[in-house]
């Protein structure tokens, strides 16, 4: 399996807590998915969901968890590479009962290319990565020309990318970005009711950050 060459994170604040560990350790194998060289059996990991959908980067967790409660009927697969926030999030998971959530750790770059089918996701989620504001880590950022494609390819016809972000300059250059693609067609909406405000974005609200979401859909 590639290992992609530039990753588009950086893992902060990797101080993981015992409990975060343990659950980890413990509840992988019941709530997760091991990382393969092989394409998912979507419909036998998730029986009978009307729709499937990534989230990338889910942070600690809390609004995946709220979404996939609301939304029993859709999948989620949770992917990210935070050891803290994969434990909380399977803490999450195992405490309330989610049984529409499965937590892949890895890098998105590795798993959608080798581990997803192509036209096989309803919708992808990407909240508040990170922005990278310094010019000279622009590059880093994870909304690209051959990140969208890579989308694109998994994405039905008619399924959607949500993004969300508290660095307007950013929505602006994802903006650019989108309007490059003749795959996709959308721009800013208003922020639906189902999508949480999670701390982090409380946090960026509290110092007038400006939120934005975007939503595509795949032409």
């Amino acid at each position: 399996m590639e290992r992609p060459s530039i990753r588009s994170y950086s893992i902060r604040g990797t101080r993981i807590t015992q409990a975060q560990r343990v659950a980890k350790r413990s509840l992988q194998e019941a709530y997760g998915i091991r990382v393969e060289n092989k394409i998912l059996d979507l419909q036998t990991v998730f029986p009978g969901a009307e729709k499937i959908i990534v989230e990338i980067g889910f942070g600690m967790g809390e609004a995946t968890a709220i979404i996939a409660t609301e939304s029993a009927r859709n999948a989620y697969i949770a992917i990210d590479l935070h050891p803290p926030g994969i434990g909380k999030l399977l803490s999450r998971i195992h405490e309330q009962g989610i049984t529409n959530i499965r937590v892949i750790e890895d890098d998105v770059h590795v798993v959608m290319p080798y581990m997803i089918n192509d036209g096989a996701l309803d919708g992808v989620h990407l909240f508040f990565p990170d922005p990278w504001p310094k010019l000279k880590h622009h590059k880093r950022r994870i909304v690209t020309p051959a990140f969208l494609n890579l989308i694109a390819t998994k994405l039905k016809i008619g399924g959607y990318f949500h993004l969300a972000t508290d660095w307007f300059p950013y929505a602006q250059a994802m903006q650019a970005v989108f309007n490059q693609s003749e795959q996709f067609s959308g721009g800013v909406i208003d922020k639906p009711d189902w999508r949480p405000e999670t701390r982090f974005e409380g946090q960026g609200i509290d110092k007038a950050h400006r939120v934005t979401d975007l939503l595509y859909l795949r032409t």
